[in-house]
């Protein structure tokens, strides 16, 4: 069982920058895919970004690409997610996702998933 842990959020002011964190408690020896979605109030949770097990393949959404980096070391985790030029329709939270596959990871269906963590900006 993998255990995921979220930091990194807060408030911050449009056209700022945050990184976030995914750390993880349990079992730690496999390799996972990794990714973040983000769900604002009253919205789907969405796919931000996904980084394959090795961290050599990365993909972003639209809506972040450009203005998002997620980066590891090599298989480890922890994952890594930095977020510049923020915009208020960044607000949600964010939410760490591990699994076999970029794949599953960017359709939503990764084996394990974090609390969250909140990020507003402020116009």
């Amino acid at each position: 069982q993998v255990q995921l842990v979220e930091s990194g959020g807060g408030l911050v002011q449009a056209g700022g920058s945050l990184r976030l964190s995914c750390a993880t408690s349990g079992r730690t020896g496999s390799m996972y895919a990794m990714g973040w979605f983000r769900q604002a109030p009253g919205k789907e949770r969405e796919f931000v970004a996904a980084i394959s097990r090795g961290g050599t393949a990365t993909y972003y959404a639209d809506s972040v690409k450009g203005r998002a980096k997620i980066y590891r070391d090599n298989d480890k985790i922890p994952v890594y997610l930095q977020m510049n030029s923020l915009k208020p329709e960044d607000t949600a939270v964010y939410y760490c996702t591990a699994g076999d596959t970029t794949i599953l990871i960017r359709s939503g269906n990764g084996n394990y998933w974090g609390q969250g963590t909140q990020v507003t900006v402020s116009s």
